[in-house]
């Protein structure tokens, strides 16, 4: 047995040298748009390419009836696909925009990761941004791959690419994408509250937290639709991280939705839950990581005199209690969007959800209302109180927030005429698993 052992643990470290190495040597990519050859390094396009796996680069999704090309570079006005296949690591992404035109472009990357929101370009401006990304795959060591969803499989998270979708009047000169061998990396564990969706208009604060970091950290999201502590751990996912994980990076450990469900001995807050909670601490310490808590995000039911109901339970509490017992950062998102959704009242706070009329997405008969996910506005409020959070908390990661990020007032949130980022391209009306 021990042999066999030995074994195992020397082709691990095998097939992680190499995974390694494979990314230290992935080559800088370089892609120049419009017939400007003054460029003398990178792929020059100047007419539609459509990606494949063969190509390895193009415009993705059928989205390249929507690009015109001119001498120096492409411009749309509906939202277009850009996939470059890529190994799973980590990667700087450089792009350049504006031209002959004046232009509004926001760029979000796989799943609606929001990296630069509404860049404005004057007519013959040129404007150069940087982000920083994460690309995975579910595999991982010798033998094992993640459980993924059939959802995930089909989505733009898991696949060997990196997609940028650009948006709004958007116009780029070029890309240029370099490995990063290292960096800090905030592993996400969580359920459809946590999750990065691929589709609108469903949406979680971690899809946005990435537009408010520095470049020196990233952003490494394995939560998904439906899961508890126990299922995130059988499902390999909490595997993988600690697989990844380095010394200095962080593990956001939100659950709680789906985990209440549960019945039975054992299942109450005090029970597994708690126990789970003490096992994904201490395994992160052991590899040299920092778990931070979250409670679980709120659901939007009201009481008759504009008070929110507690939907949780005793998971909040176990959660703080543990939290205090290990000595672990805790951030309390029940007790923040209790009272976001509070300050907004009963009615303005369904423009933080999932509440639409009928016929406002494609194929969408009915009218959605759904009081357990965040639309992209209440999303991106949220990621906005968790920003202050950390930064009121002194937690060490409050040096990599960007110091533009102004002050957030907890009781007197955005209102959701103030929020204009375009929507992307691609719609889901089937609720994601768990409420």
């Amino acid at each position: 047995m021990k042999h066999f052992k030995s074994i195992f643990l020397f082709f691990l470290c095998i097939t992680r040298f190499f995974c390694a190495n494979a990314q230290d040597n992935a080559a800088i990519k370089e892609f120049n748009f419009g017939n400007n050859t003054d460029k003398k390094s990178g792929t020059l396009i100047n007419k539609v390419v459509a990606y494949t796996k063969a190509i390895g680069y193009g415009f993705d999704l059928q989205s390249d009836k929507n690009v015109t090309f001119d001498e120096r570079s492409i411009s749309a006005k509906s939202p277009f696909y850009f996939s470059i296949k890529l190994p799973e690591g980590n990667y700087s992404v450089e792009v350049v925009l504006g031209g002959n035109n004046s232009g509004i472009t926001t760029v979000k990357t796989e799943s609606r990761r929001l990296m630069l929101r509404e860049i404005k370009t004057a007519a013959k401006e040129t404007k150069t941004a940087r982000f920083v990304v994460n690309i995975r795959t579910g595999k991982f060591d010798v033998t094992n791959t993640i459980n993924l969803k059939p959802a995930e499989i089909k989505g733009l998270n898991w696949d060997e690419k990196l997609t940028l979708e650009f948006l709004g009047t958007s116009i780029v000169q070029g890309i240029k994408i370099t490995p990063i061998s290292k960096i800090k990396t905030i592993y996400m564990a969580g359920d459809s509250t946590v999750m990065e969706h691929d589709l609108e208009p469903w949406a979680s604060w971690p899809q946005f937290f990435p537009n408010y970091l520095t470049t020196d950290v990233v952003v490494a999201n394995y939560a998904c639709s439906g899961l508890t502590l126990r299922s995130f751990m059988s499902g390999y996912r909490l595997d993988k991280i600690l697989y990844l994980m380095e010394p200095g990076d962080y593990l956001f450990i939100e659950f709680g939705h789906n985990d209440e469900k549960a019945t039975g001995e054992g299942k109450e807050a005090s029970g597994a839950y708690t126990a789970l909670l003490k096992d994904f601490i201490t395994k992160t310490r052991n590899k040299g990581g920092t778990p931070i808590l979250v409670t679980p995000v709120q659901r939007r039911y009201f009481n008759s005199n504009g008070t929110l109901k507690p939907t949780h339970g005793e998971f909040p509490d176990a959660m703080r209690k543990v939290a205090q017992e290990m000595q672990v950062p805790l951030i309390d998102v029940t007790k923040m969007t209790t009272s976001l959704y509070q300050s907004w009242g009963n009615e303005l706070s369904k423009k933080a959800f999932v509440y639409y009329a009928d016929d406002t997405f494609p194929g969408q008969i009915n009218a959605l209302a759904d009081n357990a996910h965040l639309n992209s506005f209440g999303a991106n409020e949220l990621a906005k109180c968790i920003v202050q959070n950390i930064k009121n908390a002194g937690l060490d990661l409050a040096k990599n927030i960007k110091p533009t990020v102004p002050y957030y007032i907890f009781k007197n949130p955005s209102k959701p005429s103030d929020w204009t980022l375009p929507m992307s391209a691609r719609f889901e009306i089937t609720k994601p698993d768990g409420e």
